[in-house]
């Protein structure tokens, strides 16, 4: 079968088949993310479980400054190929994964700082602050190599190799679950053992990109010389700027909503969010997926002023995420209870309570594909101010007014349907954007 390229025109099983290894790719690294969870919550306790959902909001926050990288930077380079200059794209690539390198061993530094007082101001005291900061330690040493593998994940399909990256994600995860069984379930190595096995994942998920790249390979790029080019930075910083936003603001919300939990419920509150945030992280990724493997298409036709592809390809995404979006809202709904289990079926209340919520949740994974695809979008056209702009919108402003103001009316439910309403509203502002940039871009 022949290898998909860029400059192709895609219809719908094309477009399949081209996002598909960066959806199985983006589900997976989901998948072997909630391991830690399984492991702990069943073999070590429901204090460490609520610990690792206590901090994890800020470690995926540093890690997601490779999505910065990797979004922004490849919409910069698929537009730069588009526009047919290939080597200033490869010399593109290796300062944006040098920068990176460097950013990730400031950002862990700085982690392993603050990791404490952090976890103190957010309120965690007693055994939940010793199981938060151990947890948070041993998984910030990998934080470099973590953003390198988020980053990859997005440029392998920029160098039309997403298949590849499928298969370093599946070697991380595997790394990631056949450690978490020998650390935690074999050796009892408790917490440590889990943010070992994470962290361990992390090193393969980052380390075999790197080794692939710089050398001698048949993708669109490889690593080598570059020279320092400060407005290019700039433009990439800009261009992942909403994915970042959107990230740091997620995990920013996620420490709101962990607050708001412990003073309505109490550790059982957070227990059940992060159950609920591990599904999500799963079900989204579907999304993130479909919209991080059309992102270099419609970053190689912008730059080739191709717009009746780029009419095409949004026509179509729009209605391949209306599919999605009812598939992932009946799968919560028939899948709800099981997976509540697998987490908290040794906690009858807990389990209770997370399903309770998950019913709730569901609803919104009928509109967040649309906005993950429209923020996507205009990443992908370079238009990072208004990518961040709905990002900003979504997380920043609908879901901290949400999760306040809605809890004061229905209390808990409040909590679980404030996500549901965020999305709703993000999603009306990505429509107006859309409209409105139309004449813009042709599409």
């Amino acid at each position: 079968m022949r290898r998909i390229l860029l400059s192709d025109h895609f219809d719908y099983k094309k477009l399949l088949r081209f996002t598909l290894p960066s959806m199985i790719t983006l589900v997976f690294a989901s998948v072997y993310g909630v391991v830690d969870g399984f492991f702990v919550s069943n073999y070590v306790g429901k204090t460490p479980f609520t610990a690792v959902n206590f901090i994890m909001p800020f470690l995926m926050m540093l890690g997601c400054v490779g999505f910065m990288f990797g979004t922004g930077g490849g919409a910069l380079i698929a537009m730069t190929m588009g526009q047919g200059k290939k080597e200033q794209a490869k010399r593109l690539f290796s300062l944006i994964v040098y920068v990176s390198g460097v950013c990730g061993v400031v950002l862990m530094v700085l982690g392993l700082l603050f990791l404490r007082p952090l976890a103190v101001f957010l309120g965690a005291q007693g055994q939940l602050l010793e199981d938060s900061v151990t947890y948070g330690r041993l998984i910030l040493l990998a934080i470099p190599a973590y953003i390198l593998q988020y980053e990859f994940q997005c440029l392998f399909v920029t160098a039309e190799k997403a298949s590849l990256g499928l298969y370093v994600t599946i070697a991380a995860g595997c790394t990631n679950i056949v450690l978490d069984a020998l650390f935690v379930a074999v050796l009892g190595w408790g917490l440590e053992g889990a943010a070992a096995a994470t962290a361990l994942s992390q090193v393969v998920g980052g380390l075999i990109p790197l080794i692939y790249f710089a050398r001698p390979n048949n993708s669109l790029l490889r690593l080598g010389r570059t020279e320092f080019d400060g407005r290019a930075l700039v433009k990439v910083c800009t261009n992942g700027s909403s994915e970042l936003l959107n990230n740091i603001s997620m995990s920013l919300v996620n420490m709101l909503y962990n607050l708001q939990l412990l003073k309505y419920i109490g550790e059982d509150g957070v227990a059940a969010y992060g159950v609920l945030m591990y599904v999500s992280l799963v079900f989204q990724a579907v999304f993130i997926g479909y919209s991080v493997g059309t992102a270099p298409i419609v970053g190689y036709h912008y730059g080739a002023q191709n717009v009746l592809e780029l009419k095409g390809v949004l026509k179509k995404s729009l209605t391949l995420l209306g599919a999605f979006a009812a598939a992932m809202f009946g799968a919560s709904f028939l899948l709800a209870r099981p997976l509540s289990f697998v987490f908290t079926g040794y906690d009858e209340g807990l389990l209770a309570l997370t399903v309770r919520a998950f019913s709730l949740f569901a609803f919104s994974f009928l509109f967040s594909g649309y906005v993950i695809f429209g923020s996507s979008f205009f990443t992908a056209l370079n238009n990072g101010l208004i990518s961040a702009a709905i990002s900003f919108m979504r997380t920043l402003v609908f879901q901290v007014a949400a999760v306040l103001i809605f809890p004061l009316i229905w209390k808990v439910d409040g909590i679980w349907l404030s996500m549901v309403a965020a999305e709703v509203l993000a999603l009306g502002v990505t429509a107006a954007f859309l409209r409105v940039e139309k004449k813009r871009y042709g599409y």
